[in-house]
């Protein structure tokens, strides 16, 4: 019966649209390990880390855009998921959480790797199933259970993000196939909702528009209101966006020619707390729209909010000479970086260097939290490909992992510091896998957590400092990735760094860049330097 219950779960996600599962090893789940990797249709991948694996899971879903099944056992391997099913919570990204389990009588007695599951991610999860061990009488319930939770993933009721089924199972966890309950005809999934963009009509109040965007927002709509002669500020994950708005904000003369009529908000927030500022005292009318996810909206500055996404008409056109000044003042920027800077090896022109070959290969970038996504936003050129970050809880864990899970089958970018590389070392234990494809991680190799050093807590005592926050390690990162197998290298220059990601790039596996940079110290000094020579280059008569 157990058997015929779980092949009829993935048949039925299968025809729904199921892809990719991940499936870390276990006794108590067998029949759904079993079922999955008997379908020609999945790409199977086996990890053996559970927390890595939840967050490669994510990646495939990142990558694909469709739920993405992730299969662990009993205990605490359910538990290590909980950092990537928040993650995937706040960021909208669908996944197929699967927890098996004991059965209600070896629950409270002892028995061995067995915990309270239940409802275990809390209200992180879009939709909770718990339909205990497989019954005969039953059988009708499976299909629609387990369309019910594709369809939760992909957003039918809500917004996207993960479901979790918290599957019973008893011994004996092997046993024939029996006759699947029928389904619809064709192989039809049992239902299927589709989600259409929706458009608002909306008017704005005046012609000097800003859209700050984040991530989900769509890159169509982005070159749309780029098309209408709005300003579209930008995060590190959106693409086509205006190069360089927090060194610009940073001047006052800047911000008060610039000073908007309207600011539209779409998707996730930028990093950069200059906007924020900016916009408080500009007191500038803020309009958000749902259309891309949960508008992110921490300062409350987003006095009205709408589904959907704004539509483009005469009546919404920008003003094409404010956008001028804009673009203008970013040139000017790209212009002085590259005659000025992009020769130095420091950390944002190693960020500069990365986005401009993920640009010209067209391969996907998958960014660490702290001082990659803050180096992209603010110095590095627009993003034309797709970018990624786990930027819903903005954690540094399982990073590596969420860009092996992109880079799966095909070819992409990280761009990480030192502490995240170390914090998700046990990605590399698996790699790519079977499945093939080339992933380069490019290190910042800064010798510690280099975010600490622009907060207050740098004003502590040095050595309390670098034990509480610097957290400096010692390890060899190009040993540690060799003694994995993997591919390992240090860089130090621009040019050796381009063309050590050519060459990873053209072969396949796991490469390790490591860009040893100055320290951070120096890294702080750098951005306080740069951003004041913005500020006088773009106050410049």
């Amino acid at each position: 019966m157990q058997a015929t219950y779980a092949a009829t779960l993935v048949d039925e996600w299968v025809r729904a649209g199921l892809r990719d599962v991940v499936i870390c090893p276990g006794s108590r789940s067998t029949p759904l390990a079993v079922a999955f990797a008997s379908r020609a249709e999945l790409r199977v991948h086996v990890r053996i880390d559970e927390r890595s694996a939840g967050f490669f899971a994510l990646g495939r879903a990142l990558e694909s855009a469709t739920p993405v099944a992730i299969l662990v056992t009993s205990g605490t391997a359910a538990a290590e998921l909980h950092a990537c099913v928040a993650e995937a919570d706040q960021a909208d990204v669908p996944l197929l959480v699967v927890t098996a389990d004991r059965p209600p009588e070896l629950h409270g007695v002892g028995a061995p790797q067995t915990m309270n599951q239940r409802h275990l991610y809390g209200d992180m999860v879009r939709r909770y199933e718990e339909p205990g061990v497989a019954q005969s009488a039953t059988t009708a319930t499976w299909r629609p259970l387990a369309s019910g939770l594709f369809e939760g993933a992909r957003g039918q009721a809500s917004r996207p993000g993960p479901v979790h089924l918290n599957a019973a199972f008893v011994e004996p966890f092997l046993a024939p196939i029996g006759t699947l309950p029928e389904g619809r005809a064709d192989k039809r999934p049992w239902s299927r909702t589709e989600r259409a963009a929706t458009r608002t009509s909306w008017r704005a109040p005046g012609q000097r528009i800003v859209a700050v965007v984040g991530r989900g927002t769509p890159t169509w709509w982005i070159d749309e209101a780029r098309a209408h002669d709005w300003v579209v500020l930008g995060d590190a994950t959106s693409v086509n966006t205006l190069a360089h708005f927090d060194g610009l904000l940073r001047s006052p003369v800047f911000a008060e020619r610039v000073r908007p009529d309207v600011i539209v908000r779409v998707g996730g927030l930028p990093a950069s707390k200059v906007l924020l500022e900016r916009w408080r005292a500009w007191s500038t009318v803020g309009v958000g729209f749902q259309g891309a996810g949960f508008v992110a909206d921490p300062e409350r500055l987003v006095s009205e909010q709408f589904s959907g996404l704004p539509t483009f008409d005469a009546q919404n056109r920008g003003d094409r000479h404010y956008r001028e000044l804009w673009l203008e003042a970013s040139r000017r920027v790209e212009d002085w970086l590259v005659a000025e800077h992009d020769d130095e090896f420091v950390e944002p022109t190693v960020a500069r260097a990365v986005v401009d070959v993920a640009n010209e290969r067209e391969v996907a970038l998958v960014l660490g939290s702290s001082m990659p996504v803050r180096d992209v936003e603010w110095w590095a050129s627009a993003r034309r490909g797709r970018v990624f970050s786990n930027r819903g809880v903005s954690g540094i864990d399982g990073v590596t992992s969420t860009a092996l899970g992109v880079a799966s089958g095909t070819s992409a970018i990280a761009l990480v510091g030192d502490v995240t590389m170390l914090h998700d070392v046990s990605a590399l234990v698996d790699g790519l896998g079977p499945h093939g494809g080339s992933l380069v991680v490019v290190v910042v190799n800064n010798r510690g957590g280099g975010i600490f050093s622009f907060l207050a807590q740098a004003a502590l005592e040095p050595a309390q400092f670098e034990t509480l926050f610097g957290t400096p390690r010692v390890h060899d990162l190009v040993r540690v990735s060799e003694a994995f197998g993997h591919q390992g290298t240090n860089v130090e220059s621009v040019n050796e760094l381009r063309a050590a990601v050519d060459k990873a790039l053209a072969i396949p596996g796991l490469s390790v860049i490591v860009a040893q940079v100055p320290e951070r110290d120096e890294n702080v000094l750098t951005h306080q330097r740069w951003n004041d020579d913005v500020v006088q280059l773009i106050e410049k008569p």
